[in-house]
């Protein structure tokens, strides 16, 4: 239902005599519209769905309602409120209002968010606030770690539902609503400046035959406003807005950007140019946020370069401009953003520039207001002076991080012909036929360094160099310095294991042969000789010889190791006493 504009005193309603008291200090006089009708069909306790604009005064309404019943009726004794918003401004703001308005009454009051630490709000919790004003996100993780109890809530109030629905939060929603105490056990408000279908849904879903209440948005915000747009190019909207600033030289404006990298380049741009201002956006800190938003609304800041983050919520007293430095892309974020200014039945002004990169986002923007918005080409004498021509493109901190260092730094990127002449010979290169080019010979590998193994005992001076021999000579030498006496068919039969134990007989029996070789040297021989001290030097804890390769040489057993051959007759054969003592014996 359509509810027409009517005005009254706070002073004719029947309230706490501490809650009226609050009122008055905070020269609450007249109740708004929506603050009217909500305080008429909220103290019955009925669930409430209601469409207003933003500023027009629903976060009194609901704190009233809240307020008034928690201490006035018996049956809420110890109960609680939940409040929840969109950003974490919004719930600084709720919370600072709420303040004042119960400064007398027996409530703490605690805002939730993100963005800072747990060890606060614990304790806030611990000291048992009665009104809770959070953000979704956070208050799910105090619900779920067991510091936030949701069961004893009385008054679930949904405030700029529709923003939270845009920011993501329709999921985090239902998943509060169904840890909170059912709808015929709680009161639930939803405010919206908008009507979706995600709004609806939750309303009907979550409420208890609800009272619809609707203020039509034409006649609250976007009449009392001075609206005028200006086409301008894209190159010249510093100079437009420089201008304007130093010929309206208003108390208090916000200028408001698409993106956060570009609120901190007119920022930037601004203060270059003698214009003393701060941006905010999502990534800014959180403190630092809080800090730049009580400086505007103390009067200290006079301009403030922000996203659509500021454009739901927050209430500047007094603000007498506002600047759309890019047209939003949702028509519904124009009316938000004007809405800072002339807030409470308050007059302001809103100047709007039209570039040729965003101009399409008009039409829906008028559609949206049922309003032509009057416009005009900026001519000349409307832009200011740019006293720096410094161009400010890369932002400074908190949009992008800075580069190491150590970065290593590629080519320059080449021109749209150059890369299309580069394309054009890669396919000719491509399709044409290809010359066979001569294989590139393999660099042959150093040969490994030759060990001179000198022999002992007197054998004489000759020095034998083993590892630098070719693998046919290195064979050769080793088997002419451990040839087998016996037949050559008992051998081979030997060696391919065709004897009574099979090829695992054969492998025991070589191994054997190498652990002798490595142990003992073979009879008649003067000194070891090279490939026996290479193996004994090699030789591994187990007697198993340890495999080496050498650089350039294949990584094979055969080859760095070839297989050396000792003669049954001369090899110390051992008797039971003698495996058991460790003693060899001659054979005789």
């Amino acid at each position: 239902m359509a509810i027409f504009l009517v005005y009254m005193d706070f002073s004719t309603i029947a309230l706490h005599s501490e809650l009226k008291r609050g009122l008055a200090e905070a020269d609450f006089i007249s109740a708004m519209p929506v603050q009217e009708q909500v305080i008429a069909n909220a103290f019955s306790g009925r669930d409430l769905y209601v469409q207003s604009q933003t500023g027009t005064g629903k976060t009194l309404a609901y704190l009233i309602v809240i307020m008034q019943r928690l201490i006035s009726e018996p049956a809420l004794t110890g109960r609680k409120a939940l409040i929840m918003v969109p950003t974490r401004e919004l719930a600084v703001q709720v919370e600072d209002e709420a303040k004042i308005l119960g400064r007398y009454l027996p409530f703490k009051t605690g805002a939730f968010y993100g963005g800072v630490g747990y060890g606060a709000q614990q304790q806030t919790l611990r000291d048992d606030a009665q009104i809770l004003i959070g953000t979704p996100g956070r208050v799910l993780d105090l619900n779920a770690s067991g510091y936030m109890n949701l069961m004893n809530i009385a008054f679930l109030v949904l405030d700029e539902a529709d923003r939270m629905f845009d920011m993501g939060f329709y999921p985090d929603l239902r998943k509060l609503v169904k840890v909170v105490p059912p709808a015929d056990h709680r009161q639930t408000m939803l405010f919206s400046a908008t009507l979706n279908t995600y709004v609806k849904n939750l309303a009907y879903e979550y409420t208890k035959a609800p009272v619809e209440i609707e203020i039509e948005p034409e006649h609250i915000t976007v009449n009392e406003i001075e609206q005028i747009l200006y086409h301008v190019p894209a190159s010249n909207k510093m100079r437009l807005l420089l201008g304007i600033l130093r010929r309206e030289d208003p108390e208090s404006a916000i200028i408001f950007c698409n993106t956060k990298r570009y609120t901190e380049v007119v920022a930037r741009r601004l203060r270059e140019n003698g214009i003393k201002c701060e941006f905010i956006s999502g990534d800014l800190p959180q403190h630092k946020r809080l800090s730049i938003i009580d400086n505007l609304k103390a009067g200290k800041l006079r301009f403030l370069v922000a996203t659509d983050v500021a454009a739901r919520g927050l209430d500047v007293e007094g603000l007498a401009l506002v600047v759309n430095y890019d047209l939003p892309v949702e028509a519904e974020n124009y009316v938000h953003r004007i809405g800072r200014t002339a807030r409470a039945g308050k007059t302001g002004k809103a100047v709007t520039f039209a570039s040729e990169q965003d101009v399409y986002e008009l039409a829906d923007i008028e559609k949206y207001i049922e309003k032509k918005i009057p416009a005009q080409v900026a001519s000349e004498d409307l832009y200011g002076e740019i006293e720096r021509e410094r161009q400010i493109t890369q932002p400074r901190q908190f949009t992008q991080p800075r580069q190491s260092q150590t970065r290593q730094f590629t080519q320059p990127r080449q021109s749209a012909q150059a890369r299309r002449s580069a394309q054009s010979q890669d396919n000719i290169k491509q399709h044409s036929p290809r010359k066979e080019e001569p294989r590139q010979q393999r660099p042959q590998a150093k040969p490994p360094q030759q060990q001179k193994v000198k022999p002992q005992h007197g054998a004489g001076a000759e020095e034998v160099s083993v590892l630098g021999l070719p693998l046919e000579e290195r064979v050769a030498y080793y088997k002419n310095k451990y040839s087998d006496k016996r037949p050559a068919e008992s051998v081979a039969r030997r060696n391919t294991g065709e004897t009574e134990g099979g090829k695992g007989a054969a492998r025991k029996h070589g191994r054997r042969q190498i652990e002798a070789a490595i142990d003992t040297p073979a009879r008649g021989a003067s000194a070891p000789s090279a490939g026996v001290l290479e193996l004994r030097q090699e030789k591994r804890g187990n007697g198993r010889p340890r495999r080496r390769h050498g650089r350039g040489t294949a990584k094979t057993s055969e080859i760095s190791k070839p297989k050396i051959q000792i003669p049954a007759s001369e090899t110390p054969q051992k008797g039971f006493l003698s495996r058991v003592l460790g003693i060899f014996t001659k054979k005789k």
